[in-house]
């Protein structure tokens, strides 16, 4: 089968390859999966330099590239109630490939007809949903995004929206292709095009209210300058470092405005969904699924067209989210 496959550590511009590699076996608890799509994400680039933390390291040589993706289930091992058939999305890992083998307990069942586009990125609405609730940014309040164009970033806005819960979006430069107050901003900072300081116009946006969260993909001075804009109680939640810089504080930009810095892990990063999931994630897969929510898809590519996929994910995030369609 083929495969995207990596034999060391290093950027993924550099060190993967399309190879052709056996068909992996099942084994008791595990399904065989027959990959239809696969997103192409900042955590991707992250197990292929390996900077995650144990246990998810990559293993040499030829590791298959890709966490997280969807497919149809061709066959299973003992003691697995999935019948062969069903569509199922994952994270776990090897899913830039044509075939995978996943323990049958981090599968995630999806109705038949489910869009393969959205099946194979469900990792995105999950977190998406998941740092909104973290944020704890209540109908009316103010909640600030970095990083507005990036599928996530997408995601909470129309979430947020739907709660009724201002965003105002953070971007390095507005695009004309994508107007993200039709995804449910009320406001877009320019950062390009900024004639004040962050904290004042977050100021004027928000009528003085302030911000009572903050969702941080980026870092950086940016995220600096935010944390000193929350208002008494707000959150700062950072769930990525896109940015190369640091950001500084003092002790009493935390202390007297009483706010709370905290770190995002994808729920599903070091153990799989649990039957307690169950009703939240069918709700996320229902909204997920409509044809009104609004998911930025800026490439669908074969296995082989890989390095087309990984540069426009790392220099272009405007375009929308690069998938594999197997």
């Amino acid at each position: 089968m083929k495969a995207i496959v990596f034999d060391e550590i290093g950027s993924p511009r550099d060190v993967l390859y399309l190879d052709d590699i056996p068909v992996p076996q099942v084994s008791d608890g595990e399904a065989l999966v027959r990959m239809v799509s696969a997103s192409v994400n900042p955590g991707d680039f992250l197990f292929i330099q390996n900077l995650y933390p144990e246990p998810k390291k990559p293993h040499f040589p030829r590791q298959t590239a890709g966490n997280h993706g969807a497919g149809i289930v061709e066959a299973v091992g003992a003691n697995v109630m999935l019948e062969p058939g069903t569509l199922v999305a994952f994270s776990y890992y090897n899913s830039w490939a044509e075939y995978s083998v996943v323990p049958a307990e981090w599968l995630i069942p999806l109705p038949a007809g489910y869009p393969i586009e959205r099946a194979g990125q469900l990792v995105n609405p999950i977190t998406a949903w998941d740092l909104l609730a973290d944020s704890r940014v209540q109908p009316g309040q103010w909640l600030a995004v970095t990083a507005g164009y990036s599928s996530i970033s997408t995601m909470v806005m129309q979430f947020a929206q739907r709660r009724g819960i201002n965003v105002i979006a953070i971007v390095r430069r507005r695009h004309q292709s994508l107007d993200l107050k039709e995804l449910g901003a009320a406001a877009v900072l320019d950062l390009s095009d900024l004639k004040t300081g962050i904290r004042d116009a977050v100021i004027e946006i928000t009528g003085s209210a302030g911000l009572s969260g903050v969702i941080d993909h980026v870092g950086g001075p940016v995220s600096g300058e935010l944390i000193r804009t929350l208002a008494l109680g707000g959150q700062m939640v950072i769930n990525g470092g896109m940015s190369a810089e640091r950001f500084e504080l003092h002790n009493f930009d935390v202390l007297l405005s009483s706010v709370e810095i905290r770190a995002n892990i994808y729920r599903y990063f070091f153990s799989p969904p649990v039957e307690a999931d169950r009703p939240v994630l069918r709700e996320i897969i229902d909204i997920f699924g409509q044809p009104g929510f609004h998911v930025p898809v800026g490439g669908i590519h074969p296995l082989a067209e890989f390095k087309l996929a990984v540069t426009n994910s790392l220099d272009r995030a405007d375009l929308g989210k690069q998938m594999f369609r197997m």
